[in-house]
């Protein structure tokens, strides 16, 4: 194992054995966007070409592993990683043949015709019922194909499916370079940060991130709340928050997370001043108010000036950021202003080396690309379920499994 991390790396792997001619069974997340038979988002791609590149450029056959929407353990060509071939190829820069199964024959033959520093992609995993129920007659299957795992799939990792949990126990299993940087990442961010730690969670229902305010309040300096979110915790102090989105049946839960910052030693900041508009579209008048003074038929759908200013003190103060959610209603101009001032300020102060910053989830990748800021953070996840996973303090099948290989 590598001093720094709890797993294999690629670079143990290289430093243990060579890999000329080895068959690497390689997992990746391929299940991108295709409109119209071509790939329209190849984000998730272009992140496991070092990997590829890794790989092949040591002599290595890689086989490609991945799942591709919901086939329900059938074989239906509408769910086909066909399409997705050409674009592995475009971004690796390297050719890519195509296995019609992720077992049997089929696919045994086009590894067997591949040549070193090659790669196959072999057909949709969850063509397989045995994927999703981590089946380990079919992780043995799929076994037979490689000599050597890598997981390369974090987004994929919260699942404990075949190709992700079973198979990693059946094959030397090490970390791909995608996974190590978000493990690293996340590391840094969480397991053993430098502190302050300022966390932000947004969006629109508390209901839906009970499990990860919970934990964060006992491991964040200053816990950030906005969006929709916000509201119901004004609400829970007796605010009222007139037409605004709130779960007023969640007021008690508000106060017992409130109340757990507090023994906790975490500070909870709530919105000081809200920008308010009486509908919910683009360029809707709307003004700044005190968030104890929301007008009756308004609606709170960003923060506001002062509190804007009071987070861009509470960051320069800190060293770690994670971020999940946005501030306001970021989908519609003006109500993008707080997130997007927040997320400039917290890219800035990370470019200047003062923050580490941490973020995920989707609509928080998209806030961050609206805001143009994605790019000046530390590290920004794309894997959603399992980056939300992981900031609620839950263990990951797919990660546990590469820790125990």
């Amino acid at each position: 194992m590598s001093e720094k991390t709890s797993f294999a790396t690629l670079d143990d792997l290289f430093a243990s054995q060579d890999v000329t001619g080895k068959r690497v069974l390689m997992r990746a997340d391929l299940n991108v966007p295709v409109k119209d038979g071509a790939v329209s988002d190849a984000t998730r791609i272009e992140r496991i070409v070092p990997t590829i590149r890794d790989l092949t450029g040591k002599g290595a056959i890689v086989v490609l592993l991945s799942h591709f929407g919901r086939p329900k353990g059938e074989r239906n060509l509408e769910f086909s990683l066909k399409p997705v071939a050409p674009a592995v190829a475009e971004e690796a820069g390297l050719d890519v043949a195509f296995a019609d199964d992720c077992i049997g024959q089929s696919a045994a033959d086009v590894i067997a015709a591949a040549k070193p520093g090659s790669v196959v992609l072999l057909e949709n995993t969850r063509f397989h019922k045995g994927e999703t129920d981590n089946d380990g007659a079919f992780a043995d299957e799929i076994a037979k194909l490689g000599d050597i795992y890598v997981n390369d799939a974090f987004s994929a990792a919260h699942r404990a499916h075949a190709s992700t949990e079973a198979i990693a126990h059946r094959l030397p299993a090490y970390a791909g370079r995608a996974m190590q940087a978000e493990l690293t990442a996340l590391g840094q961010a969480l397991a053993t940060p430098e502190k302050p730690v300022v966390a932000i969670v947004g969006g629109a229902k508390i209901s839906t991130k009970l499990d990860l305010l919970g934990n964060l309040v006992s491991k964040v300096d200053y816990l950030v709340i906005g969006g929709g979110m916000a509201n119901t915790f004004l609400a829970a102090q007796g605010i009222d928050v007139k037409a605004s989105l709130c779960e007023h049946d969640l007021g008690d839960t508000a106060r017992d997370i409130l109340a757990k910052a507090e023994t906790a030693g975490c500070q909870v900041l709530l919105p000081r001043d809200v920008v308010v508009a009486e509908e919910f579209k683009a360029m809707a008048p709307c003004k700044t108010v005190p968030a104890t003074e929301v007008p009756d038929g308004h609606m709170i759908l960003d923060v506001g000036t002062d509190t804007i200013a009071d987070l861009a003190a509470r960051f320069e103060a800190a060293k770690t950021v994670v971020w999940n959610g946005p501030l306001g209603a970021f989908e519609i101009a003006p109500f993008d202003n707080g997130t997007n001032a927040a997320a400039r300020h917290v890219g800035m102060l990370t470019k200047m080396g003062q923050l580490t910053s941490v973020a995920g989830g989707g609509d928080t990748v998209a806030a961050l690309n609206n805001a143009g800021a994605a790019d000046d953070f530390s590290y920004v996840s794309t894997a959603g379920g399992a980056f939300l996973e992981w900031l609620e303090g839950k263990a990951l099948p797919g990660v546990e499994a590469l820790s125990r290989a």
